[in-house]
C-alpha cells in the first residue's frame, strides 16, 4: 500500500511539472523560424553581373550579364542558359548558413575543402573583386554539404541542394536550344524526310497545308509541333565543325526541320541515329550536336494528324444562312431580326423554334473528322445530306454519305474524304426533321 501511495504521489507530482511547462510554454511567442546567418550580407540576385563556377568536374566557366542576359564568356563565348544561370545567382543571394561546424579548422581535408569539390565567385555591380564560397563533401546523413568563404578557416553547412544548383559544367551552362527564331512571328514550317513532305502556312492568324495537298490545319497541330521545335534541347556537342559530315549522316540530312521567320529562316539538320541519339546541326552554325530520336516521330505524323478535324468553320453564332439537302427536300435556317432585336430562325416564311434551331446548329457544328482518306469515297457521288453554311461573307459546302456502317463526308475545295462518327450524324439528321 505505502508503494502505491509513493506512486501516486510522483504521478501527480509529473502531472504537475507537464501542466506548468505547458502553461508557460502557451504564453511564449511562436517562432517557428529562427533567423539564420547569410554566408553572403546584403547581396541581391539582380545586382550579379558576373559569375565564375568551377564544376566538381574542374571544368571553370565564367558568365557575364550583358544587357540584362546572361552570356558565357570563357572557355567559350555562346548564349547561356538564363535559367541555370539566374538560379546560381538567386542562391548565392540567399545562402543560409545552416550551422558552423568549426570556427578554426585545421584540417580542410576532413571537410573535401581541401582542395574544395565545388567553386563559385561573383561580382556585384559597383565591384571589381570576386566573392567566392567553396564546397566541399557532404555531411553523413546527406542534408547538408560543408562549405568555406576563401582565406577564412571558418567551416560551415549549407543545404545540399546548392550541391547541385552549383555543380555545373560549361555544356550544361550554355544556351542549348537547337533553333532560334521568334515564336510569335512563325509564319511558315517545312518538313522534310525521306518519306513525305509537309508544308505549311500561316496567314491571318490561321494555319493551312501547303503540300503534299492544300486543306486547312489543325492550328492547335501545327503550333504544338513548332512548341516542340522550340523547346528541343541538345543532349551533348559532339564536334565544334562539321567538317566531316559524312561521319554524322549530315552530308545526305535524313530529315530537315525548316522554320520560316518572314523572309528569313531557321533550318535544322538532321543525321544519322546512333547510339540512341540523332546527330543533327543547326544550319546557321558549324557545330555538331545530338538531340532526342523522339523528335522525328513527334513531328513527321501522316498529314491527316496535321488536318483540322472540324468539318464547318462556321458556328451558330456567326452563321446567317444554312441550307440542308437530302435528296430531293431542302429545308433553309436564315437568321434574321425579330421586333426586340433578337436574332430569329426561320424556315422560308415559318419561325423556328429557337431550341430546335439551337440544337441542329449546335450538332453541325460539332461534326467532326476521325480520319482522313487520299481519295474521295465513292458513295459521295450520291450524298445523302449536302450542308451550305453561310457566315461572314464566306461560304462552305460539306456533302455526306453512307458506305455501308460508315458514313463518310467531303469539303468543297478540300481534297479525300473524312470518316464521321454515324451515331453523330444520325443526330444530326434527326434535328434536321425536327426543324421542317
Amino acid at each position: 500500500m505505502r508503494g502505491f501511495k509513493s506512486t501516486l504521489v510522483l504521478l501527480v507530482a509529473l502531472i504537475a511539472i507537464v501542466g506548468y511547462i505547458y502553461f508557460v510554454d502557451s504564453k511564449k511567442p511562436v517562432n517557428d523560424t529562427e533567423a539564420k546567418e547569410k554566408a553572403f550580407t546584403g547581396i541581391k540576385a539582380d545586382d550579379v553581373e558576373e559569375m565564375q563556377v568551377k564544376s566538381a568536374e574542374g571544368e571553370t566557366s565564367r558568365l557575364q550579364k550583358i544587357d540584362g542576359k546572361w552570356q558565357l564568356v570563357d572557355p567559350i563565348k555562346a548564349e547561356a542558359d538564363n535559367t541555370e544561370a539566374s538560379n546560381i545567382a538567386s542562391s548565392l543571394a540567399s545562402i543560409d548558413i545552416q550551422r558552423v561546424v568549426d570556427e578554426n579548422a585545421s584540417n580542410l581535408k576532413n571537410y573535401g575543402l581541401d582542395p574544395p569539390r565545388i567553386e563559385v565567385g561573383f561580382r556585384t555591380k559597383g565591384n571589381k573583386d570576386l566573392q567566392r564560397i567553396l564546397l566541399g563533401e557532404k555531411t553523413p546523413t546527406g542534408g547538408d554539404v560543408y562549405a568555406q568563404r576563401p582565406g577564412k578557416n571558418r567551416v560551415f553547412l549549407v543545404n545540399s541542394f546548392l550541391e547541385s544548383t552549383f555543380n555545373k559544367n560549361t555544356f550544361a551552362l550554355r544556351d542549348k536550344k537547337v533553333l532560334a527564331f521568334d515564336r510569335e512571328k512563325v509564319d511558315a514550317l517545312e518538313l522534310i524526310s525521306a518519306d513525305r513532305t509537309l508544308q505549311f502556312a500561316k496567314q491571318g492568324g490561321e494555319w493551312s497545308i501547303v503540300k503534299p495537298l492544300a486543306a486547312r490545319a489543325d492550328f492547335g497541330a501545327v503550333e504544338g509541333a513548332l512548341e516542340r521545335i522550340a523547346s528541343v534541347q541538345m543532349q551533348a556537342i559532339v564536334a565544334d565543325t562539321a567538317n566531316d559530315a559524312k561521319k554524322f549522316g549530315l552530308d545526305k540530312p535524313s530529315a530537315t526541320i525548316t522554320v520560316g521567320v518572314g523572309s528569313s529562316n531557321a533550318t535544322l539538320l538532321l543525321g544519322k541515329t546512333e547510339n540512341a541519339v540523332v546527330y543533327a546541326k543547326d544550319a546557321a552554325r558549324p557545330m555538331v550536336f545530338t538531340v532526342a530520336p523522339t523528335l522525328t516521330t513527334d513531328l513527321f505524323k501522316d498529314v491527316g494528324e496535321y488536318r483540322r478535324k472540324d468539318l464547318f468553320d462556321s458556328r451558330s453564332f456567326n452563321q446567317d444562312k444554312v441550307t440542308f439537302t437530302r435528296g430531293n427536300e431542302t429545308v433553309t435556317l436564315e437568321k434574321s431580326k425579330a421586333k426586340d432585336g433578337k436574332d430569329v430562325w426561320k424556315n422560308g416564311a415559318k419561325d423556328v423554334d429557337a431550341a430546335k434551331a439551337d440544337d441542329v446548329l449546335g450538332k453541325l457544328g460539332t461534326m467532326r473528322a476521325d480520319k482522313f482518306q487520299a481519295q474521295a469515297d465513292a458513295a459521295l457521288k450520291i450524298p445523302v445530306l449536302t450542308v451550305t453554311a453561310q457566315f461572314d461573307n464566306k461560304t462552305e459546302t460539306v456533302a455526306f454519305a453512307r458506305s455501308g456502317a460508315t458514313v463518310v463526308a467531303s469539303r468543297n475545295g478540300e481534297p479525300g474524304s473524312a470518316s464521321v462518327d454515324p451515331m453523330a450524324f444520325d443526330e444530326l439528321m434527326k434535328a434536321i426533321d425536327a426543324v421542317k
